[in-house]
């Protein structure tokens, strides 16, 4: 067996959570070459890198998978916020099990299954941290009533604001998985009262991140750093000038391996539209862009459009399969069949679309 002593350079996996509007993004976007995939639209005033805001958790996934494979060019992945894309991961979860929201699972079996899949996805973002890219997580912040077990009484903390239900695990899960989470707010320094002692008012109010646990909030870290500092990046910035030893050029490919729940009726679905999963790639007909619809849902035109897929070539694949007549517009379908097998499956339908193409002509 090899012994590998001594600290191991590497990625690092942040979690940055606070109140609204704080600067969450702001100091995401002073890491190393960033990259963000914006889940809520809300970096419009950055001047950074970005990709095209998901409009699905398989669009999410695919945008990590890509960024993957460009270590070297990106060097931090922003994903702002990941409580927005957990709102993504539940839709998924429910279309694909034919549910309209997680609680129509019942017994609690409905938030096991948003975390076995946000489990998932954080596996693949350990995935982006072996390429040698950082990983930045945002997130807002809760105010949650907590009782120590072996005391008396309450007091508000807070939280990460994920899994707003007390039986959802989303939020431990990605603290777990973190290396590093700062929690940022406004300091208040005193608390002003009237001449009547009765109206409280907080004075000051300068930003500032929480690096340890408190018994008022969840922070941690691993490299030393002290309680609370001002946001400023600098405090943070020896931390990830380190070179990291797995840093490494890869091909730039467009491929992702999403898991499919097999469930009924929709994994039924999904299994006939194809089985065996293959990798996306871009491999567009000679003819060139394709012209998509606005009436399809936005969700599926935006894989259509990130894999060069026509509508044409969909209704194809569906109508072989016997689900609709070739000449349905995609716009007809049902709803669930849309979310649960086009958007859901669509490793599995790219990939029927891949086998179609090879039998035209100029192919």
């Amino acid at each position: 067996m090899e012994v590998i002593s001594g600290k191991i350079e590497k990625a690092k996996k942040v979690v940055l959570y606070g109140p609204e509007g704080i600067g969450k993004s702001s100091l995401g976007s002073q890491f190393p070459k960033p990259i963000f995939i914006d889940t809520e639209g809300s970096t419009t005033e950055l001047n950074v890198d970005r990709l095209p805001k998901p409009t699905s958790w398989t669009m999410l996934n695919q945008q990590v998978e890509w960024v993957k494979q460009q270590a070297g060019r990106f060097e931090t992945l922003v994903i702002d916020t990941v409580d927005w894309a957990e709102m993504q991961c539940t839709e998924f979860v429910c279309s694909q099990h034919g549910k309209k929201g997680v609680e129509d699972f019942g017994y609690g079996n409905g938030y096991v299954y948003v975390k076995e899949e946000l489990g998932r996805f954080l596996n693949k973002l350990s995935d982006v941290i072996d390429a040698g890219i950082n990983v930045v997580l945002t997130a807002h912040s809760q105010i949650v009533k907590f009782e120590q077990p072996d005391e008396m009484g309450s007091y508000d903390r807070y939280q990460l604001k994920l899994g707003k239900k007390t039986s959802s695990q989303t939020a431990p899960l990605v603290k777990e998985w973190a290396d590093m989470v700062l929690f940022i707010n406004y300091k208040t320094y005193s608390v002003a009262v009237d001449d009547k002692g009765k109206k409280h008012k907080g004075q000051g109010g300068v930003r500032t991140i929480y690096a340890t646990h408190h018994p008022a909030w969840d922070a941690k870290n691993r490299h030393g750093l002290p309680d609370e500092f001002p946001l400023d990046y600098s405090h943070i910035a020896h931390i990830f000038n380190k070179n990291v030893s797995n840093n490494q050029q890869m091909p730039i490919t467009n491929s992702t391996q999403t898991n499919v729940e097999e469930t009924k009726p929709v994994s039924q679905q999904q299994e006939d539209m194809g089985a065996v999963e293959q990798p996306i790639q871009n491999d567009a007909p000679s003819n060139g862009a394709v012209d998509i619809s606005s009436t399809i849902p936005q969700a599926l035109r935006d894989l259509m459009v990130q894999s060069n897929v026509s509508e044409e070539e969909i209704q194809v694949v569906v109508s072989q399969k016997g689900y609709y007549p070739m000449d349905t517009p995609i716009a007809n379908y049902d709803p669930s069949f849309i979310n649960g097998v086009l958007v859901g499956a669509w490793q599995q339908v790219h990939g029927m679309i891949e086998e179609f193409r090879k039998t035209l002509p100029f192919n």
